[in-house]
């Protein structure tokens, strides 16, 4: 299975970071919050962030609009349906986590890999809240 489309959940400092590396690499992005405002700050996080690489030199604007030409916000985590990976960036609650999973699963096709960006809580014990374990697992990102 290719991987082309990207679900990010969760626009704050580790879902914009995410978003914003994987629309960079090519990939397109869906990034989802359930809040309007934390989702605005977010896009604008990845557009601020873009902009300082191309006054730094690092990236060229084309690549900068691009990028962000690649990314889709949204507030309707059934967007997400029809990605290829799902990126969970939320919150370090493991209820908050078991919640989006549930009101994500239904959406999502059978072959989408779920991944958690979390840093504390079991990969295994979210799995098994799941459908679908044996495509799960840790995606963890650095900020």
């Amino acid at each position: 299975m290719a991987i082309e489309t990207i679900g990010v959940v969760g626009a704050g400092q580790m879902g914009n970071g995410i978003a914003h590396v994987l629309a960079l690499a090519g990939y397109e992005v869906r990034l989802n919050d359930i809040d309007q405002a934390a989702l605005d700050a977010g896009l604008a996080t990845i557009r601020g962030n873009l902009d300082r690489q191309v006054t730094r030199g690092k990236v060229s604007a084309e690549d900068r609009d691009a990028a962000l030409a690649r990314i889709t916000g949204t507030l309707d985590i059934a967007d997400l349906g029809q990605t290829d990976l799902v990126v969970e960036a939320a919150t370090e609650d493991e209820r908050v986590k078991e919640k989006i999973f549930a009101s994500l699963l239904p959406h999502l096709k059978p072959d989408t890999i779920l991944t958690s960006n979390t840093s504390s809580i079991s990969i295994t014990r979210l799995a098994s809240r799941t459908d679908r374990p044996e495509k799960f697992m840790g995606f963890h990102f650095m900020n």
